[in-house]
This record gives structure tokens, sequence and C-alpha cells, in this order.
């Protein structure tokens, strides 16, 4: 019986002590597992920080311009409040480019096939109130591919209008789209129910029938913001204009036409324009473009954030099983 309580006693110390060095060993490899996703996470900081450090310096560098220079400011892309080209960003670019001492003159290399013209007005008014507080340096609007619409509403704000041969410029014209469905909603037997407060409320509804009245409104609202389109045109172009009848008409030419027609100048591109006409053959480039953050978010945040949400969870369920 002795012997038996001995042997038992043994095992049992035999046992806890695998336990421990179980235990022991399960916690040094949490720990382990801890520290590395604590270096992981310590690396990505680092390495965001590196970058947006790089991007500063970069930015600071490029922006100093050092002696004379031309400013450049890129309009390139949909022009909306949120998109590519938007007042508020460009408002700080043209800031910039003012203020920087070394600037001879500004070039708006232009890639825009339009979009709003109420933020393309602003920016043309802003070019304008900017150039008599600075009579003493000259605006000019490089087209590259194509300058429509909304972006030659800014175009037109320049002292004069630069062009490839094949560039696509004109456009000027103003429209609002959408669909009619109640052709289709008929044939497959969907009834439409709407209720408003204001007889004009569901104004443009796809769902329902054309109302002649309303429509007829809209028409006339298209008619007065084209009208302040041509006005734009004229008042920027002058006497260099050789109006036609189709001019206002939403039609677009090509880069040599349009310097016929006196929508454009001349022929060039930017290195051109501040080599031979500003006479400062350093750029400058002042555009205010997307940040950095906004762009790693926007371009990768749909998958390098989904995977990290999972790692994070999982660090934080190892943590807490290390905790308790």
């Amino acid at each position: 019986m002795a012997i038996r309580k001995k042997i038992e006693k043994k095992t049992n110390v035999h046992w806890e002590r695998e336990a421990l060095e179980k235990i022991a060993l399960s916690a040094l490899g949490e720990q382990r597992i801890a520290r590395r996703w604590g270096i992981f996470f310590k690396s990505i900081t680092f390495f965001y920080l590196f970058v947006l450090l790089f991007l500063a310096f970069g930015v600071m560098h490029t922006k100093g311009g050092s002696g004379s220079h031309t400013a450049l400011i890129e309009i390139n892309g949909v022009i909306g409040e949120k998109d590519e080209v938007n007042a508020k960003d460009f408002f700080e670019s043209i800031q910039r480019a003012y203020e920087s001492r070394g600037t001879k003159g500004i070039v708006l290399k232009i890639n825009s096939p339009g979009g709003s013209p109420v933020q393309a007005g602003m920016i043309n008014d802003e070019i304008k109130r900017q150039k008599k507080l600075h009579p003493h340096i000259p605006v000019y609007a490089v087209v590259e591919d194509i300058c429509a619409s909304g972006g030659y509403y800014i175009a037109v704000a320049a002292d004069e209008i630069f062009v490839d041969k094949a560039s696509i410029v004109g456009s000027i014209g103003v429209l609002m789209d959408g669909f009619g469905f109640t052709d289709t909603m008929r044939k497959v037997g969907v009834e439409r129910r709407l209720m408003t407060a204001g007889s004009n409320k569901a104004m443009l509804d796809p769902f329902s029938p054309v109302n002649p009245k309303q429509q007829a409104f809209v028409q006339d609202m298209l008619n007065e913001v084209h009208q302040q389109f041509i006005k734009v045109v004229k008042d920027g172009r002058g006497s260099r204009l050789k109006e036609s009848p189709e001019m206002f008409t939403g039609l677009f030419w090509n880069g040599e036409a349009a310097v016929k027609l006196g929508l454009a100048d001349s022929f060039g591109n930017y290195d051109y324009v501040a080599r031979e006409i500003i006479k400062a053959e350093e750029i400058v480039d002042f555009t205010t473009y997307e940040g950095f953050a906004d762009r790693f978010a926007r371009k990768f945040g749909a998958s390098f954030g989904s995977s990290m949400n999972e790692s994070l969870r999982t660090a934080i369920l190892k943590q807490t099983l290390i905790i308790k």
C-alpha cells in the first residue's frame, strides 16, 4: 500500500511537471508571436512615416523653385468637387505659384473632357482674379490630348492657348442626361407609386412619364448656363475668335482647326512655352495632388485593409489569450 502511494505521488509530480512545462512553453510561444506582431506593426509604421517624409522632402525640393522658373499647374481629368480637378485644390495651386518669388509665368497643362460648370467657372474666375493682382506674370494654357467643355471653360481665362495639331478642343455646350423606364415598367407590369409635396418635386423622375412643362423649364435652365459659357468664351478670346454658326453648338475640332477658328492661338507643348515664350526653362510643378494617405487608402485600401483587419483581429485575440 505504501509503495503504491509512493508510485502515485511520483506519477502526480511527473504529470504536474509536464503540465507546467507545457504551459511555460505555450506562454513563451505566445510571447514570441506577440513580439513578431509587434515588430511587424512597428515596421509598417516606420515604413509609412519614411514614405511620408520622403514625399514631403520631394515636395519641398520640387516646389521650392530656386531662381527664375515657369510654374506648372496640371488640370488633368474630370472637373468636379470630388473629382481629380476641383476649385479647392486649384486655388491652393495657383496661390503657391504666384507666391513663389521666382515665378516668371504660369502654364496650365490641360487634359480634361470637362465636368462641372460650377467648378470650372470658379477656377476661371480665380485665374482672372489672380491675373489682375499679378499683371506682370502671364498665364498660358497648354492643351495635350483634350480640352473640351469645362476644360475649355478654364482655358479661355489664360492669356494664350497652345495646342497640338491633333488635340481635341471645343464642345462649347451644356448637357443633362438620364434614362426613362416607363415603357419597360408597363411591359413587365410594374406600377409606379410616387407621392410628393410640391408638384415639381419629382421632376425628371426616370420612372414617370415626361412632363412637357417641366422639360421646358429644364431646357430653359440649360440654355441659360450655355449662354454663360458662351459669354465666358467670348470675353476670354475677344477679337481672336472667328465666330461661326456651329461654334457654340457643342461641336469640337482638332488643334489645327481650333487655331484657324481662334479657339486657340498657336502650337506648342509646355516645354516649348516655358523655354520660348516665358523664357524660363526650369519648370516647377505647383499642382496640388491628392494626398498620399488618400491615394493609399483609395488604391490599396480594399485589399490591404481586409488582410490587415484580419491580422489585427488575430493579433488582438492572441494578446487577449496571453493576458488571460
